[in-house]
């Protein structure tokens, strides 16, 4: 697997110029292959596991190349002790960077360092000062002190709303045995779901528990979604790409893919979708049973709490609720995973591991690279909370809340252009179908800085 993170230059050709600037390209943003990414059974835990080989952090916590003991800190930490905990013996750069905003952590740092690392670090993003993200980061904190907080309310209310909705149709599927109502139960679960996804990504709050309605859980979604898929989207590190494989490879390696993973995604990709929830569920249980540690929590129970709910208000048609709940769970794993999957990076137009792109490339740089934003939810924050909407902007500041983000537009496109950078945008249904032609690619493109990728192309003389 070495070759794909050898350094590549772009003067390789036959006739060099002695003029031409030389720019080194990568394939991959580790200097390594992941340490346990090919295990058979994928867990939150193996990943970080593998982080803590891989990074130089000693056991400690490492930030650039500094290490520091955050073990006291965890308890009075703002956004919660588990966000500590989960990572240590890893490095938390990208981490560090996008989830403050301020500089009051920073300011914080000196009084919790122990030494400099021993060996570079394995993640090659960088975060120059003057850089993309650093720029649009001390950009968007100036802008934060103008910035009307009212809004996030509403994004309380739509949540609140939809578990409300939840529970309604909950009844009414079950006391008219209506599977048509059950499908706009699962409907709305799917979207309670996507929404509260919103309260995952910020300081400890109860509204993060929704997540867990249908057998997902928060806790796991902290790692494979928050760390991993976050920090590093498209790449080795996200989970969201390597937990999928060997039935859905989204990295155009040819070794990866045979024949009918490439195109067989279009039949049997749905089925996959539907089994999202419960799949999660039963590995938790498996890996539970096969290291002999208890993988669950007490909130493992809320997805309980919607069967209960059917007993208590129809105790009489146990046999319906039970055929109705699965109904549901299984609808609405299925209309995540159709949503989650085209929500703006399996796009061959995003940037994905194996492809070209410069070799210290800036954070926010590659993460606008790996997005291709979905057109048409933009303007109403329903539509938003409920379909990972305004992705460039949530990547990049995960922590704000979405109802926000529209104040913080502005600032956003100036420093894009400053940049050279052009968002990318593609429907919903043209999402769905580039999703299978990602599945289904197998060669290398090349980064530009115009937000466009393509082939990788020989000089000629």
């Amino acid at each position: 697997m070495a070759e794909r993170f050898e350094a590549k230059t772009s003067d390789s050709s036959t006739c060099p110029s002695p003029m031409a600037t030389t720019v080194a390209y990568a394939t991959d943003i580790t200097h390594r292959y992941p340490t346990f990414r090919d295990e058979p059974f994928k867990t939150v835990h193996n990943w970080l596991e593998g982080r803590r080989y891989d990074d130089g952090a000693d056991g400690l916590w490492r930030i650039n190349d500094s290490l520091y003991d955050l073990e006291e800190f965890a308890r009075t930490h703002p956004g919660g002790s588990e966000w500590i905990r989960l990572t240590k013996g890893t490095d938390i750069t990208e981490a560090f960077e996008t989830h403050h905003i301020s500089q009051r952590a920073e300011r914080m740092l000196p009084k919790f360092y122990v030494r400099q690392a021993t060996q570079p670090r394995n993640v090659k993003l960088t975060f120059h000062e003057h850089g993309f993200y650093r720029t649009l980061k001390r950009r968007i904190r100036a802008q934060l002190d103008l910035v009307d907080p009212a809004p996030k309310a509403h994004s309380r209310r739509i949540v609140d709303a939809l578990i409300g909705t939840v529970l309604i149709t909950a009844y009414l599927a079950v006391r008219f045995e209506s599977f048509i109502v059950g499908l706009a139960c699962a409907i709305c679960v799917n979207a309670t779901i996507i929404a509260a996804h919103n309260f995952l990504h910020q300081r400890e709050n109860w509204r993060m528990f929704v997540f867990n309605i249908a057998f997902l859980s928060f806790r796991e979604w902290r790692v494979s979604h928050v760390i991993s898929h976050h920090l590093y989207p498209n790449s080795v590190l996200d989970m969201e790409i390597s937990s999928f494989e060997p039935f859905l490879c989204f990295l155009p390696w040819a070794d990866l893919k045979n024949g009918f993973q490439r195109y067989g995604s279009w039949f049997y990709g749905p089925f996959i979708y539907g089994s999202i929830f419960l799949s999660e569920y039963l590995k938790r249980l498996m890996d539970s049973f096969s290291q002999g540690k208890n993988r669950f929590h007490l909130d493992d129970l809320i997805p309980f709490l919607l069967p209960a709910f059917m007993y208590t208000t129809n105790p009489d048609r146990l046999s319906v609720i039970l055929q109705m709940w699965l109904f549901v769970v299984l609808m609405a794993s299925f209309f995540f995973g159709l949503i989650g999957l085209t929500a703006g990076h399996h796009h061959p137009k995003a940037l994905h591991s194996g492809d070209l792109f410069p070799h210290d490339i800036d954070f926010g740089l590659y993460q606008m690279a790996t997005i291709v934003e979905r057109r048409g939810v933009e303007g109403s924050l329903l539509q938003v909370l409920t379909t990972f909407g305004d992705h460039h902007l949530h990547h990049l500041f995960p922590t704000l809340d979405h109802a926000i983000l529209p104040q913080l537009n502005g600032v956003f496109m100036d420093t894009c252009k400053e940049f050279g950078i052009v968002k990318k945008y593609s429907s919903s249904f043209s999402q769905y179908i580039a999703q299978n032609l990602q599945l289904a690619r197998v060669q290398a493109r090349q980064y530009e800085m115009s937000g466009t990728t393509k082939p990788p192309k020989r000089k000629r003389c």
